[in-house]
């Protein structure tokens, strides 16, 4: 019998997991999840957006691309003690990863890269997961960070390479694949998933969750989004994601990467208590 833990999945070994009776993939998940996580825990985490908006990337998705007329207020860099602040109150509430992000295209070498390095060495000190999304890093910015203390790094890759440019025309899908291993060079552990709504096939999610699978290490952290259709980006009048699919998705990465985090992410507010009781059941954490 072949172990669980596989980075050697075929195309078409996926799409047969992905298509299996519903019961069925349920059930095969949740056996899974069993085995390899503790399902009477949930990691509750907590996202503060540290730079908003004046993005130059065209993602069809976001409100904080420039392009787009979204009623984001665009805010500069915050300062350290109010990021400090508020990862201090998640800490008390609950959370026990602190994700920072930043409205860039790439980082840059810069003052503000400085003042980042000095939050996430505040983040770590508190004995919280540190976390950043911060756009493309090379592989010396990725370490600079790791010696700060980050602790996970989040670029996702939102589709499928296939159809990855009708949502995307500012950086390639080559260009997110290197910042993983980047990431990955530099000792932080890789959060990267994807987010379905955008238009894309089932073929596409497939062949995205072939993607994180066959990569020399599955994420430790794998997102699954439900695209938020916001007013004003190319995508606003996207249909609300089927509970089914997302469903399928969360059961089919659990399958795929027993022991990885799978995170409720994006969308989740749109749904009923129900339904996340059953994302947590098929293989949430």
């Amino acid at each position: 019998m072949l172990s669980d833990i596989r980075n050697n999945w075929t195309i078409e070994e996926i799409d047969s997991v992905y298509h299996s009776p519903l019961l069925e993939l349920i059930f095969r998940a949740a056996s899974l999840h069993r085995k390899y996580n503790d399902t009477a825990e949930v990691q509750v985490c907590t996202l503060l957006s540290i730079k908003t908006g004046g993005c130059t990337e065209d993602c069809a998705y976001c409100p904080q691309a420039a392009r787009y007329n979204t009623g984001v207020t665009v805010h500069a860099l915050m300062q350290q003690d109010e990021v400090l602040d508020y990862a201090r109150k998640a800490k008390e509430a609950g959370s026990t990863r602190f994700c920072m992000g930043a409205a860039w295209r790439e980082v840059r070498d810069n003052r503000d890269f400085d003042r980042v390095i000095e939050m996430v060495k505040g983040v770590n000190e508190m004995g919280m997961e540190v976390c950043c999304t911060l756009g493309m890093l090379t592989e010396d910015q990725a370490k600079k960070l790791a010696d700060a203390g980050l602790y996970a790094y989040n670029h996702n890759l939102d589709t499928s390479s296939e159809y990855y440019n009708e949502i995307i025309t500012t950086r390639t899908y080559d260009d997110r694949l290197q910042t993983l291993d980047n990431v990955r060079k530099a000792g932080v552990t890789v959060c990267c998933g994807g987010i379905i709504g955008l238009g894309e096939t089932h073929d596409d999610r497939i062949k995205m969750l072939h993607t994180l699978v066959t990569l020399p290490e599955h994420p430790e952290s794998v997102p699954i989004n439900a695209l938020v259709r916001v007013k004003g980006t190319p995508l606003e009048n996207n249909p609300k994601v089927d509970v089914w699919d997302m469903i399928k998705m969360i059961a089919t990465a659990r399958i795929l990467m027993p022991k990885t985090m799978v995170r409720l992410s994006a969308g989740r507010t749109e749904m009923s208590v129900a339904e996340q009781a059953m994302f947590f059941m098929d293989g949430a954490n």
